[in-house]
């Protein structure tokens, strides 16, 4: 009797998918697995009573994959990258991004973006039923909140490789999560901690200044308010490669000219970085530090009779790191302009940063990144190709007084703008007017094709489709003394999602540009013309039908519901053959119900 139990147990190990409970990711039914880290303990989830802590490799257990001396990944890389957006870089918190080069990406990243990972699934049962595991699965003996012991098998659903199931959160559970996942809004600065052994994504990075023996953070000033003022007290954030642009206003440019740090070039290398936090410990120890190394020379301002020479005007970092080690090395390039000492003179900065993986080629980190892959994600560019170079496109954007700038706003997938500026016109013919404003709205250099999908690479002239387009026909209006210019430009874009309801892709359908014109006179004088872009997004996705009701298998029939038959059975031939009829007519009955539940 006890050999034919072991035999029965070993064949309950063998099917787990039929005989044990289905496997769930959710805590309340079997351990949830996100990323390497081991399975909490709280909330009820099965914590693990042989190897608590951390652990990166599925659990060890007497299985012929473990007789052969194999380890069983429970997280092997995935064959698409969904948030891969970056060719040749690493993109932050995309934990299967083989760019990033990092063994285990949740040391540097803070989390891992879904899709990034394999889901897991586990199946549990007591640990008192087992004696012996032949299951070829990994599996693990865990310990629930009650202290009860759990024997799981990992389960290898190849369903559950691309998307994980988002835990919902009611009343019932809201508190649970709370205390799991949520900490305090802030944080004393009083509190003494040692500094952290490395980066994490979005940590400030920390800077010395040798001269004055300060610490201080590796800044990208943001522009803020209706004026987008320059706020230079933005800290960068590690792994954050990003853009920013702001305006400087002058009341007295003279004197500013070479006082300023801000418009001076050797402020912004002036200092090292630390390659890893815990360098703060330790300043005088050179291997932390890693200089700022600009890579053309870029002279100090000057003021030469009524200009200010030698202003910088763009800001130019290019870091490279090592995963845990930390950052490696720092150049810096500037872009420098000349300014008209004027009442009310302002100057445009930009500042950019880019990250990137250690030993990896510049030209890698500079392509274009993607918008999804394949499919677009809702607020990443708009891709559009003029000729054979790729863009985003772009939206009017005003400086401070209202006129148009020369930057302008990038326009994002699935985000519906408006924006608009004020254009000064100047005495020229009416077609080199029109050409203006026909710039000014749309973008130097024109989009002529908008990427189909999020990866679209410019080579492939079949991932792009073409941007309807119609101009105005001046004579139209009947107008001889007047020119016809443009006002307003609607881009409007249709979309949908296409491919299965478990992992859409979003995609472009087609792009218009619609003009709206309005008529002045003939050589105009100089004049403002306001002007307005507006990008609309049309959802044209066709819902599938609703699947249809299966039967139900928890169906109870009365007690009697064999009796008719009994009885005419029970009975000799003849009265067979009388009763006949009525069973016949409770067939159908029954096969007309089955038939109403399945539609």
């Amino acid at each position: 009797m006890f050999s034919l139990q072991l035999s029965l147990l070993q064949v309950f190990l063998m099917v787990p998918e039929r005989v044990l409970s289905q496997p769930s990711p959710s805590p309340s039914r079997a351990m949830p697995t996100h990323s390497y880290l081991g399975p909490r303990t709280q909330g009820g989830t099965l914590q693990s009573s042989e190897v608590p802590g951390i652990s990166t490799v599925g659990p060890t257990v007497v299985t012929s994959s473990t007789l052969e001396n194999k380890t069983v990944s429970l997280f092997p890389v995935l064959p698409i990258c969904v948030c891969d957006l970056t060719p040749g870089a690493c993109d932050i918190n995309c934990c299967c991004d083989g760019d990033c080069y990092l063994l285990h990406p949740r040391t540097v990243f803070s989390f891992c973006l879904p899709g990034s990972v394999r889901s897991s699934s586990w199946v549990c049962v007591d640990n008192s039923l087992i004696f012996r595991s032949n299951s070829p699965f990994p599996s693990r003996v865990f310990m629930d909140s009650n202290g009860i012991k759990q024997f799981c098998v990992h389960v290898n659903n190849s369903r559950l490789n691309y998307l994980q199931k988002l835990q919902k959160v009611n009343a019932t559970n809201f508190q649970a999560l709370a205390t799991e996942f949520g900490g305090e809004s802030f944080t004393s600065t009083s509190q003494t901690q040692s500094p952290s052994p490395f980066y994490r994504a979005g940590d400030p990075i920390l800077t010395y200044f040798p001269k004055w023996s300060v610490i201080s953070l590796l800044k990208q000033p943001v522009g803020v308010g209706a004026g987008g003022l320059c706020a230079k007290s933005n800290p960068a954030g590690f792994l954050e490669s990003k853009s920013t642009t702001c305006a400087r206003f002058f009341k007295n440019l003279a004197d500013s000219c070479t006082s300023d740090p801000a418009l001076n070039a050797a402020s912004y290398y002036n200092f090292t970085v630390l390659k890893v936090p815990r360098g703060m410990s330790d300043l005088q120890n050179m291997e932390f530090q890693v200089p700022v190394t600009p890579v053309s020379q870029a002279g100090s301002p000057v003021l030469a009779g009524n200009t200010c020479q030698n202003v910088v005007s763009q800001v130019i970092y290019e870091i490279e790191t090592n995963g845990t080690f930390g950052i490696q090395k720092v150049s810096v390039s500037f872009g420098q302009t000349n300014l008209t000492v004027e009442p009310g003179t302002s100057l445009q900065q930009d500042f950019i940063i880019h990250f990137r993986a250690f030993q990896q080629s510049t030209a890698a980190s500079l392509t274009g990144s993607r918008s999804g892959n394949p499919g677009y994600i809702v607020g990443k560019p708009l891709l559009v190709l003029s000729g054979d170079i790729r863009h985003s496109m772009t939206l009017l954007q005003s400086q401070g007084d209202g006129t148009c700038a020369i930057k302008r706003h990038e326009v994002q997938f699935g985000v519906n703008a408006i924006s608009g500026c004020k254009l000064r016109l100047k005495r020229v013919d009416c077609s080199h007017l029109q050409q203006e404003i026909y710039q000014t709205l749309h973008g130097s250099p024109r989009p002529e094709h908008i990427a189909i999908f999020g990866n679209a690479d410019p080579a492939q002239k079949g991932e792009w489709t073409g941007i309807l387009s119609r101009n105005y026909s001046v004579s139209a209006m009947h107008c001889t003394s007047c020119c016809v210019i443009p006002v307003s430009l609607e881009i409007q874009i249709l979309w949908a999602y296409i491919g299965l309801q478990s992992n859409p892709q979003a995609h472009v359908s087609g792009a218009r540009f619609l003009y709206q014109f309005q008529s002045i006179q003939d050589s105009p004088p100089e004049t403002e013309v306001p002007l307005t872009t507006v990008v609309t997004f049309v959802d044209i996705t066709q819902k599938p039908e609703p699947p249809r009701g299966q039967p139900r298998i928890d169906w109870k029939y009365p007690f009697d519901f064999f009796f008719p038959f009994k009885m005419a059975f029970s009975r000799g031939a003849d009265s067979q053959k009388g009763s006949i009829f009525p069973i016949l007519i409770l067939c159908l009955l029954l096969l007309g119900v089955l038939n109403l539940e399945t539609k």
